[in-house]
């Protein structure tokens, strides 16, 4: 009997590393956060959350580290931006441990010291699977423009503990809360951007000691 061959175009390539994609989706009574990335794309985003600011930082972290960035969000932000900046933090953190699934083969570590203007932020984390942030801002307003300058910690608060990572900022200097907090998202999408990365050395294999994060 008489085979057909397969067309090569549809056999797996095993040299063709996987996608390091995730699409993620949350829903509460306050919220609905949906949020979609590629740790290997190109800086494309669209951020549209109801919160100007805030989308403007989610632009930063995509553009900076490379990450094709999608997240929509609509939320009680009549009340006030809490619980949508939050979860966008919360679903983001989510995506990104999915999109990396047991980070076999990664960096691991990342860091990055981003200066705008007067200000200088350094970022340090681990994708260490143990979640801890070290938060060292001093921001001198309340609020730039509408966005209400305690939303910064919440945010990275809850990106650190749905991606089990051990993130640290540390403001170096800096009196401009505009250019304070859009340094440190600078910072965190550079020192996100190394971590991520693959290091061909490790030929796959879990970046621990332990053999497992």
């Amino acid at each position: 009997m008489q085979t057909r061959d397969r067309n090569p175009q549809t056999l797996p390539n095993p040299e063709q590393p996987p996608a390091r994609t995730a699409s993620v989706r949350r829903t509460t009574g306050e919220t609905d956060v949906q949020v979609s990335l590629n740790l290997d794309g190109t800086g494309m985003c669209t951020a549209k959350t109801g919160i100007p600011f805030l989308d403007h930082m989610l632009h930063q972290i995509a553009s900076h580290g490379l990450i094709d960035l999608d997240v929509r969000a609509t939320g009680d932000i009549e009340i006030d931006d809490h619980h949508t900046n939050e979860d966008v933090g919360i679903t983001l953190g989510q995506a990104l441990a999915k999109a990396l699934s047991d980070r076999k083969g990664i960096v691991r570590f990342g860091h990055f010291t981003a200066p705008l203007d007067e200000a200088l932020i350094q970022v340090a984390l681990d994708f260490s699977g143990r979640p801890h942030l070290s938060y060292g801002l001093q921001i001198p307003t309340q609020r730039v423009g509408t966005y209400d300058t305690q939303l910064v910690r919440e945010f990275f608060a809850a990106l650190v503990n749905h991606s089990q990572i051990t993130l640290h900022i540390r403001q170096l200097s800096g009196i401009n809360s505009h250019h304070i907090i859009e340094a440190t998202f600078k910072a965190f999408a550079r020192a996100l951007r190394m971590a991520t990365e693959i290091d061909p050395r490790r030929a796959g294999s879990i970046p621990s000691s332990k053999g497992v994060l």
